[in-house]
């Protein structure tokens, strides 16, 4: 084996990697196995493991650590489980009859895909919140929404120029999982099987899974579970320090349509951030506001257990990620109060869409929280600002905050209007694809794009550039503009 020497002693793995000192890690005999040939054939994947927290403690381990410190969230862990490191074998064989996608290999029933349901053996408080996160039904939220789908049909559908108009015809598989589908996650399902000729082990058979490769965050796995911690929580590390840094988010959330990332990076805090992370502890926990970090990532709005300098609880560690977040900023057509439910295919609105608002803006108050629940989750992230920023600082900037998702929605609703009009005098087809024609196009960008530019920049950076020229403001005057243009010249010469 190259570079590396692999030696199981009682149960102990003694490891020396070029030329490193060895280091004595309680593994179990499976893990073992699964390292000697892995580590020749995948060596960045054990590299990663051999980085990480599960590689250097054990559950039991982290099952005595007492206070906001303990990071096993589960009261009891299994005893089998206890006393060796959390390894190759004990997450890929993991509850093996609930996956559809479980094989015999080299001796051991494995899966390829870990599942948040494998996870919650020691995360079960992480895996029950991530469940209520809209994050989780990123699939279905999607995929089951049939005005969705004609949204992504006019985006990633094949184009083709036929009896004088484009056609769109549905997209292949492989081009949604590399669209809408890459965040949102697939639907993976065992197809077959398939004989693969392995160097070291000759011929072996491995599982055919549709939907694979994907680490979307409402993955639906092998084992009816949903989500990927993978996600955020980049396999084999599964660091902390990964899943706190803004870089994470920005796979997904760069934008246009969600441009959380850019507008955090120009803003003060993101200028903070550039400068000063290299002097940050980012694997403190609980994490300390003014010691580990002094100024906010995403994970510090948004998931993180924060304290203060007197250990004061400011946050509770959640991986629901709403539940600091009394509203919904990305406009599906207006910005509206957070749903109820973490699946929002259920929801209709007034006119039996499958909106959270009607087309004129009013709210399908059923399906989202009330008053109340906007209060507690304004207060709840408020508690973080406070730790920084005065109390006129905070309720000034909030008031902004939602002047401005007022503002924006008011302007949808003038373009919504114009767009309204156009399809009531048949100047374009609502019926058969609102999304698919020039004019439509010009509709989506103004809520799709610049009144959700606008309405970040106001929630991450208080305003600034991405609010005004950079899609913000103007670019949504001049598309008003240019679609009341198109309206009178296209009625004149109908």
């Amino acid at each position: 084996m190259k570079n590396a020497l692999l030696v199981l002693i009682f149960g102990v793995l003694v490891l020396n990697v070029d030329g490193g000192l060895a280091a004595d890690i309680p593994v179990s005999e499976a893990t073992a196995e699964c390292l000697e040939c892995h580590a020749s054939i995948h060596p960045g994947i054990v590299a990663d493991w051999q980085n990480s927290r599960h590689s250097k403690i054990t559950p039991k381990q982290a099952l005595a650590v007492d206070g906001p410190a303990r990071k096993v969230s589960s009261k009891t862990v299994p005893d089998n489980l206890q006393s060796n490191t959390v390894g190759c074998a004990e997450c890929h064989t993991l509850r093996p009859d609930a996956h559809a996608g479980t094989f015999e290999h080299n001796g051991h029933d494995i899966h390829v895909v870990v599942s948040p349901n494998d996870c919650a053996t020691c995360h079960s408080s992480e895996t029950g919140q991530y469940s209520k996160n809209l994050m989780s039904h990123a699939y279905d939220n999607l995929d089951a929404n049939k005005l969705y789908h004609k949204l992504q049909l006019s985006i990633n559908g094949r184009k083709e120029f036929k009896d004088g108009k484009i056609k769109f015809d549905p997209a292949d598989e492989a081009t949604k999982a590399e669209t809408c589908y890459y965040c949102h996650g697939t639907r993976l399902k065992v197809s077959g099987t398939e004989t693969r000729d392995t160097e070291l082990a000759g011929e072996l058979e491995f599982p055919v899974i549709e939907g694979w490769p994907n680490q979307g965050v409402g993955r639906i796995n092998l084992d009816g579970s949903l989500g990927s911690c993978a996600a955020c929580h980049t396999r084999h590390a599964f660091s902390i320090e990964m899943a706190r840094k803004p870089y994470t988010c920005k796979e997904c959330h760069v934008g246009p349509d969600v441009p959380a990332f850019k507008v955090y990076e120009a803003s003060k805090h993101g200028n903070i951030y550039s400068a000063m992370n290299k002097s940050w502890d980012f694997n403190a926990v609980p994490w300390t506001i003014g010691k580990d970090f002094t100024a906010p990532t995403c994970a510090a709005c948004h998931i993180s257990l924060l304290v203060n300098t007197d250990e004061e609880v400011v946050s509770e560690r959640t991986h629901q990620m709403n539940n600091r977040l009394p509203w919904r900023i990305f406009g599906l057509v207006y910005a509206h109060p957070h749903p109820r439910s973490p699946d929002t295919s259920v929801i209709r609105n007034k006119d039996g869409q499958p909106l959270p608002t009607s087309l004129d803006g009013e709210f399908a108050a059923q399906y989202l929280i009330d008053e109340k629940e906007m209060d507690t989750r304004r207060k709840t992230m408020q508690a973080a600002c406070l730790n920084c920023h005065g109390t006129s600082w905070v309720k000034g900037q909030w008031q902004r905050f939602e002047n401005t998702i007022r503002q924006t929605n008011a302007e949808i609703l003038t373009a919504t209007d114009m767009m309204r009009d156009i399809w009531q005098k048949g100047l374009a087809d609502l019926k058969a694809n609102p999304f698919d024609e020039a004019i439509e196009k010009k509709w989506t960008d103004t809520w799709q794009f610049y009144a959700n530019t606008i309405r970040f920049a106001s929630a991450m950076g208080c305003g600034g550039d991405y609010g005004v020229y950079a899609d913000g403001r103007y670019q949504l005057t001049q598309a008003l503009l240019e679609m009341n243009d198109w309206r009178v010249l296209h009625e004149k010469f109908r």
